[in-house]
């Protein structure tokens, strides 16, 4: 093999390296951002967390552990402002409905706080029913366009 036919092997493999690990970057780089989850996906997990915390807080007739779990799903956490500028954009002509949903969400945790303080187990369970449904409703409403939205699912 002469000296040429070596230097122009060896510049192909770079050449073919360089376009490779550009096109790996690229598609990386792509599938970060089509697959990046939203803050809001944290917050749904804590609030599920929440959620399965109230339910054994109310098998052991824990009230203190209910009042503050529900107190934490009355007043989780946003996403930031631009995740959230998305949502609603997401939500369109359905906005009030999906604003109502969480503030249906709100009012019904802060209920079972108090309903807890007063350790009232059946008004607990009954309240924590209502908080269920309320739950159930937004996601029947918008969680598989919401994912097909956001994640492609």
């Amino acid at each position: 093999m002469t000296k040429v036919v070596w230097l122009k092997r060896v510049a192909l493999v770079v050449l073919m390296t360089i376009v490779t690990a550009i096109s790996s970057a690229t598609w990386a780089e792509e599938n970060d951002s089509a697959v990046k989850a939203l803050s809001l996906r944290n917050i749904m997990q804590e609030l599920s967390n929440n959620m399965q915390i109230v339910t054994d807080a109310i098998y052991r007739e824990d009230w203190e552990q209910v009042a503050g779990t529900a107190s934490q799903i009355a007043n989780h956490p946003q996403p930031p402002i631009a995740e959230k500028m998305r949502i609603l954009g997401f939500a369109g002509s359905n906005v009030s409905k999906f604003k109502s949903f969480d503030e249906q969400t709100h009012q019904a945790a802060k209920e079972l706080e108090e309903i807890a303080m007063r350790k009232d187990g059946k008004g607990v369970i009954a309240q924590f029913a209502t908080l269920q449904k309320s739950c159930l409703a937004c996601h029947q409403s918008f969680r598989k366009t919401f994912k097909e939205h956001f994640y492609g699912k």
